[in-house]
């Protein structure tokens, strides 16, 4: 008779290798126009204490399934509800409950039957079903003149495997093309969304994303599918690992973690290659010598990362439904990246230079696999800035599967591939403390901080999860000494990483959408604060603290920041820019404050252009006074205007009527203002 199937832990001695450096909005409540820092007051938990009526409660799988299937059942009756067009369907994609019953549902959106990319939203009802609080990704109103392209699909095709191909793609036709409304930026527009496969030039597989206006071909947006990042991999000494015994035959498959496999791609870039089996439960020899030591490691660090998001944060698997994803090893021929990939609900590794040190370490799998987890709760786009807080939020996580751990060989850190030697000097690949000791990474939010790669970008996330873990200034922490600055010079007091990380994981499951940015970004963790510990709790203010220290927002008690934190007016009524004709306003009317405006008052505009080089803008204040926020440039032959301009606003009365001010100056492009912001941080 065959013996059933049943998990099992084993020894295993990993070897000591070497790595190299991987590749690599809406405000809170959507009724108001006039928004800050959301939070419920939750009824005065114990100091310090997280608060159990706002804090997730445990789902079983089946419970987790059941929430999403009455949410299913009511989607018509919500979106009514909502206000949402006729045209306008809702589908749910995860719910979240809390202790007192509070549900956080979160939805993507259709039109016409169409996908709506950006139209994400979470809604906050409580046990009666009334809706408390809405999160949009986007607040402009969802309607498109009509559902008939006036581009034709191969051109949009053709337009997304050229860019492909700039990228260093090899491959001559897209994966897919599908029409789409796109709202994730300015007003919604009929367009295709082209997928392009492949590979990238480094051997990385290709998961291109564009998005095309379907009326005018131009190209709106773009981001890669697949997800890349930094690991190292290191001695972990002796580790357990569950694996599955079936007969004389053992596999790395774990069946106490949702059927976890680990395969051995033995080099190819396709498919799952072989699980790895043996007639032995012990895995690798510690070298690269054995294909199972590879092997062994993925499987350890993914058991580890199962283990950290269920028992830190009560999260059963990626998608918290039970089930687990695989790992394949060996990928390519002297592939020096790792990388998660949603379509295949699968971590790879490949094995480094000259195929001897494979990318197989505990921070990866931490860090790619919760790509995975972003993806399947606020699905932050992999661009601009919520790109960077994508990968801000693996570098978060990973650092705290490192810490979960508590491997005595490889402590906790705040240092990113700091075994690597990748600089060839000691140095780490990253420092949460200060990023920009990397030489790439941002400190502190600036205007333009969106247009860095995501991995540099991230920067400003992960100082603001060092200072709320730790404070500011020198410190040792498992003999590594750290030595954090902020950006108003001020200090920061720590509130400890472990409710630093339930504040993130809060945020990110019930307050981040597609689009969130740093401003929305710091409105959704002082609400997650708030929920857990109280508005008026030390925590609440260290959030506070924390982010002003990266120059987002204004500390609790008043002073400091910028990043578009506080308090923001904002207008969405799109306005067409005449091509090198007469210059158009947008107004935005402020009211109910005193006094005149900050010295530090943040600008967010968003517009549309082919030539922005084109544009001179201006902001008008109550006074007259125009402010100049960019000048023309003829060598300036970008798209789009998206940034964030500080300005010194303080000789203007901060209640009266505001305008965005603009002017094309010279011929052949067109553009619109789809909307902008005014904070007073």
């Amino acid at each position: 008779m065959r013996r059933s199937s049943s998990p099992r832990r084993t020894p295993y001695t990993p070897r000591r290798t070497a790595t190299v450096a991987l590749a690599g909005v809406a405000a809170l409540l959507a009724a108001a126009v006039q928004s800050g820092a959301a939070s419920a007051a939750p009824a005065k938990p114990r100091p310090g204490k997280v608060n159990p009526a706002h804090a997730a409660v445990r789902l079983t799988p089946s419970q987790r399934v059941e929430l999403i299937r009455h949410a299913d059942a009511g989607t018509a009756a919500t979106a009514r509800s909502l206000g949402l067009g006729a045209k306008e369907k809702l589908v749910v994609k995860d719910v979240v409950k809390d202790g007192d019953g509070t549900l956080h549902t979160r939805y993507e959106r259709t039109y016409a039957g169409l996908p709506v990319l950006g139209g994400d939203l979470v809604v906050d009802t409580d046990t009666s079903g009334k809706t408390m609080d809405v999160i949009k990704a986007t607040r402009a109103t969802l309607k498109v003149a009509g559902l008939t392209p006036a581009v034709s699909k191969a051109t949009a095709e053709k337009q997304a495997v050229q860019r492909a191909k700039a990228l260093g793609g090899s491959k001559q036709s897209a994966d897919s093309v599908r029409k789409v409304i796109w709202a994730g930026s300015g007003k919604p527009v009929l367009a295709y969304e082209t997928v392009v496969g492949g590979f990238q030039d480094d051997g990385t597989p290709n998961r291109l994303h564009v998005i095309t206006d379907a009326a005018t071909g131009k190209k709106l947006f773009e981001y890669q599918g697949i997800e890349t990042g930094v690991g190292n991999t290191q001695y972990s000494g002796q580790v357990t690992l569950t694996t599955t015994q079936s007969g004389s035959t053992y596999t790395l498959t774990d069946g106490a973690r949702g059927g976890h496999k680990t395969y051995n791609l033995n080099h190819g870039s396709s498919g799952t290659g072989t699980l790895f089996s043996q007639n032995n439960d012990t895995w690798g020899n510690g070298t690269t010598s054995n294909a199972a030591t590879a092997g062994a490691d993925a499987h350890y660090g993914a058991q580890e990362t199962w283990d950290f998001y269920k028992n830190t944060f009560g999260r059963s698997g990626i998608r918290n439904d039970g089930v687990g994803a695989y790992s394949r090893v060996h990928y390519g021929n002297s592939y020096v990246n790792a990388f998660w990939d949603d379509s295949c609900f699968c971590m790879t590794y490949g094995d480094g230079s000259n195929n001897a040190d494979p990318l197989t370490a505990l921070d990866v799998a931490g860090h790619e696999m919760s790509h995975g987890v972003t993806a399947n709760t606020a699905g932050l786009d992999y661009s601009d800035e919520s790109g960077g807080l994508n990968e801000a939020t693996s570098d978060i996580m990973g650092t705290g599967v490192e810490f979960y751990a508590n491997n005595s060989s490889d402590k906790g850190d705040y240092l990113i591939g700091e075994k690597i030697n990748i600089n060839g000097d000691g140095t780490p690949l990253r420092y949460m403390d200060k990023p920009s000791k990397d030489g790439g990474s941002a400190d502190s939010w600036y205007s333009g901080v969106g247009n860095l790669d995501v991995h540099y970008s991230s920067g400003v996330a992960n100082h603001f999860f060092y200072l709320l873990s730790e404070g500011s200034g020198a410190k040792v922490i498992n003999g590594v000494s750290y030595d954090s600055p902020t950006a108003d010079g001020l200090p920061v007091t720590g509130i400890g990483r472990d409710k630093a990380l339930q504040i993130w994981y809060r945020a990110l499951t019930t307050k981040f959408t597609s689009t969130t940015d740093y401003a929305a970004a710091r409105t959704g963790t002082l609400a997650a604060a708030g929920e857990l510990y109280g508005t008026s709790s030390t925590e609440y203010k260290a959030v506070q603290d924390a982010w002003a220290g990266v120059a987002v927002g204004s500390r609790s008690g008043g002073g400091g920041g910028g990043g578009g934190g506080g308090t923001t007016y904002e207008s969405n009524t799109a306005v067409a820019i005449p091509d090198n004709g007469p210059a158009v306003t947008s107004p935005i009317t402020v009211s109910g404050r005193s006094g005149n405006a900050p010295s530090n008052l943040q600008v967010s505009v968003d517009i549309t252009h082919t030539w922005r080089g084109d544009l001179v803008i201006d902001l008008v204040g109550p006074s007259g006074t125009a402010y100049r926020l960019k000048n023309f440039s003829s060598s300036d032959s970008a798209d789009n205007v998206k940034q964030t301009y500080t300005v010194n606003a303080s000789a203007e009365p901060a209640n009266g009527t505001w305008k965005l001010r603009v002017q094309d100056q010279a011929t052949y492009d067109t553009g619109t203002i789809n909307g902008w912001k005014l904070t007073f941080p």
